[in-house]
């Protein structure tokens, strides 16, 4: 009797220790007042991003308006003049904004992502923007009226240039993380000067061609290049400046109106 006795106390000692292991096991642990807590930083930003991007889209919007408005009388197509060099600066970086704006926003909208502060935005912005200026200024310098042959020539060129490697580098550069706006700036200009030399030759001024290039630069902004797609687009630029030399007469806005 004195051994079962025995041997049931030992069961039951075993018993509440295991208990008592299990219950400190499980018991869970407290937080101090001191534990740090984590702060998603997408959260905390997330509202000031939303405000940036309809503020950025809405300063497109009314950059179009205005353009629409200043431009209104001015397109004379291969003839068109730019006027004084503040009134051009001022129209073209209003031109660049409205065209340029909103395929810049993925790209400034990471920037604000990895930097942590949407202030910084901008910044970037402005910086970009003025790349842009200073295209303008260059534009003004080398623009003159020109004739049919001369567009249909720089048209063929924009096209041949969209099949060049200097192009696709670019392009990619547009497409990857840039630190500064200036960077991103001088980036998108060589992606986009092919296309820009469009409007330049056929008429700077013109509303409808402003749209065509816009919505061409927007989509080779937001898209991953594609020979499917890329090819027969630089094929027809080029072909829309043959057609500029052979039959001007075609191209709708070309010739000063009679």
């Amino acid at each position: 009797m004195n051994q079962t006795d025995n041997a049931t106390g030992h069961q039951s000692e075993r018993l509440e220790a295991a208990t008592a292991s299990s219950g400190r096991l499980t018991a869970p642990r407290e937080i101090g007042p001191a534990t740090p807590v984590p702060v998603v930083p997408s959260l905390v930003a997330g509202p000031s991003v939303s405000v940036f991007v309809v503020g950025t889209l809405g300063l497109a919007a009314a950059c179009w308006i205005v353009a629409v408005r200043q431009m209104q009388g001015m397109d004379m197509g291969v003839a068109t003049q730019l006027g004084s060099l503040a009134s051009f600066v001022v129209l073209w970086l209003t031109m660049m904004a409205a065209m340029m704006l909103p395929g810049a926003l993925p790209i400034v909208l990471r920037r604000s992502r990895t930097s942590g502060r949407v202030r910084t935005v901008p910044i970037f912005v402005c910086s970009y923007l003025a790349i842009w200026t200073l295209v303008g200024i260059a534009v003004y310098a080398l623009y003159r009226p020109h004739g049919t042959v001369a567009a249909g020539v720089v048209v063929m060129a924009a096209g041949l240039y969209e099949l060049t490697p200097l192009k696709r580098h670019f392009r990619r550069r547009c497409h990857e993380g840039v630190s500064t706006g200036f960077e991103f700036g001088l980036a998108c200009v060589g992606s986009s000067i092919g296309l820009m030399l469009i409007l330049l030759a056929i008429s700077v001024m013109s509303i409808t061609w402003m749209a065509v290039i816009a919505v061409l630069v927007l989509a080779q902004k937001i898209l991953p290049a594609k020979s499917a797609i890329d090819v027969p687009l630089a094929l027809a630029i080029v072909g829309l400046g043959v057609l500029i030399v052979i039959e001007p007469s075609l191209i709708p806005g070309l010739t000063p109106p009679m």
